[in-house]
């Protein structure tokens, strides 16, 4: 019987693989690293064969790994960052690369080169950008084409197929050209709840007029949960999995993650309301789900459909925080190499630090984490990070004060976000935290403490991998939807309750957190 799934997930720096059950016991997993070029400031390219290739070993290594045999696993799925692939008519690489190596066909989620065609398209205030926030990042798709036929327009004219990176794999694993709804309403422009999704007067505005007939992209999407095929034999032998596997539409791992996160509620879209997940790790996203479309200003979103049936979606985040931690402690003269070593190390120090001065500990240093913009509520991907309070303390202690007051800026923006959802009447009091930052104490405690909600931790730390499993249960009819899924999978959380007590030193903390930012504005409004 074919009772259990693989997941893959697609990181920045990593494929990873798990084999789990229908019941949602994750058996085994895998993991290979995946190549980044980085040929000049904000430009990130990915090698798509790379990432197959990583892929191949990473579910190899789990399949083996767990004991069970290929004819017993339904389908596999995939979830993957917001990165574009580009493909020539031959399906091809095509270099999306100023360095014109065609391996580098890939343009990474984080490549920030298209600022200046993010910002044309949020200048013509098109009703599409109702559905971004009113404004377009550079991380989003469009403005990456729009480079891409303005700088390189060789590979242009050469282009046959445009791929989200998760719609690539399933592509890779089947031979269909089928487009996950998943993606293309969150990263595309394109909206699920109308006829047609694809705003062509849109595309022609920003001079696009001819993507879909270059990128080969449909007009009908693939929900999640729904099959686009079974393996080929090519790939099915790279894989080492067999024919009868099922592929799930692709998913974008942020909300691969909020479906594991949220699994528990997925069932029941009335409390599902109340649950906010925080996928966090190099950088951090929040996802909450509404029944209603609502206002989402300096938000990605609300996307129909970009997860639950007849459900809006909308998405928030910083830009980096796990990156924006590790860079402070590499360019502290204290620290070093960022490893997970050094952050406990660091993490244990601050401990001992607070039960020693309490409260007045690193209490004059202010930090506003937006080193790589701020992508909500502000959205304002030109916006950079402040620090105040530094002095010439050049210490091992010195670093983590610096540390646990960059921690609570952090928080402060996860709060700063919380607030503007709360004031366009979505309703979240409870926060999922999945991702690396589950690892560190400090944040943990800040989450909770710093916004007032209860924190829930899901028992197995392996989100993104569920709720791409989830939706793989569903495709090959292991379960008839994500509710039943998610329902029967979730594995348990651990809850975490607000200190109280805490609430009038992080209120104080959260009115100097907005001062910063009227200050910072009015630094950069001075001639």
């Amino acid at each position: 019987m074919r009772d259990h799934v693989v997941a893959v997930d697609i990181g920045t720096g990593s494929a990873r693989a798990g084999v789990f059950t229908s019941r949602g016991a994750l058996l085994a997993k895998g993991e290979h690293p995946i190549f980044m070029n980085r040929p000049r400031e904000n430009h990130a390219e990915h090698d798509s064969e790379n990432i197959w290739a990583a892929v191949c070993t990473a579910v190899r290594a789990a399949v083996a790994a767990s004991g069970v045999d290929a004819s017993v696993i339904g389908a596999i799925g995939f979830d993957a960052t917001c990165s574009l692939v580009v493909r020539d008519t031959n399906g091809k690489p095509l270099t999306v690369s100023t360095g014109g190596e065609d391996r580098f066909d890939t343009i990474v989620w984080l490549d920030h080169r298209a600022l200046v065609e993010a910002d044309f398209c949020t200048a013509t205030k098109h009703p599409v950008l109702e559905h971004s926030g009113h404004f377009m990042s550079p991380e989003m798709e469009m403005p990456k084409l729009m480079w891409l036929k303005k700088n390189l327009p060789q590979s242009w004219a050469k282009a046959g197929y445009f791929f989200d990176l998760a719609d690539f794999m399933t592509w890779k694993a089947t031979g269909s050209l089928a487009r996950s709804r998943c993606t293309l309403t969150a990263k595309w422009n394109y909206l699920a709840h109308r006829k047609p999704g694809w705003q062509t007067d849109f595309l022609n505005v920003i001079g696009l007029g001819d993507l879909r007939e270059r990128g080969n992209l449909p007009e009908e999407t693939a929900p999640v949960g729904q099959s686009v095929g079974t393996l080929t034999a090519e790939a099915a032998n790279a894989l080492g999995l067999d024919r009868e596997c099922h592929v799930g539409a692709g998913m974008i791992d942020a909300y691969a993650g909020a479906l594991g996160t949220l699994a528990g509620h997925s069932g029941d879209l009335g409390a599902l309301e109340h649950q906010l997940a925080l996928i966090a790790g190099t950088s951090s996203c929040v996802v909450s789900f509404s029944r209603e479309r609502r206002r989402s200003t300096g938000m990605w979103g609300p996307y129909y459909e970009a997860v639950f049936s007849d459900t809006w979606l909308v998405e928030a985040g910083q830009s980096a925080t796990g990156a924006l931690l590790d860079y402070i402690v590499g360019m502290h003269a204290a620290g070093g190499e960022p490893t997970a070593a050094l952050h406990d190390r660091i993490v244990k120090r601050i401990a001992e630090l607070r039960a020693i001065e309490g409260d007045a500990f690193g209490e004059r240093i202010h930090v506003l984490p937006d080193f790589h913009g701020n992508r909500s509520p502000l959205a304002d991907p030109h916006a950079v990070g402040v620090v105040s309070g530094l002095t010439l303390d050049a210490s091992f202690d010195g670093l983590c004060r610096l540390y646990w007051r960059t921690s609570i800026g952090v928080a402060l923006g996860i709060r700063h976000i919380l607030e503007k959802m709360h004031d366009y009447g979505y309703v979240p009091d409870t926060l999922h935290v999945a991702g690396g930052h589950v690892k560190n104490a400090v944040l943990m405690e800040l989450y909770s403490d710093v916004t007032g909600c209860k924190v829930v931790v899901p028992e197995m730390n392996e989100a993104v991998l569920l709720g791409t499993a989830i939706a793989a249960s569903v495709s090959c009819g292991l379960y008839e939807n994500l509710g039943a899924a998610g329902a029967a999978m979730y594995p348990g959380g651990r809850e975490r309750l607000p200190d109280k007590r805490k609430k009038a030193l992080y209120d104080r903390d959260y009115r100097r957190f907005l001062a910063m930012y009227r200050h910072r504005a009015e630094l950069d409004s001075m001639e």
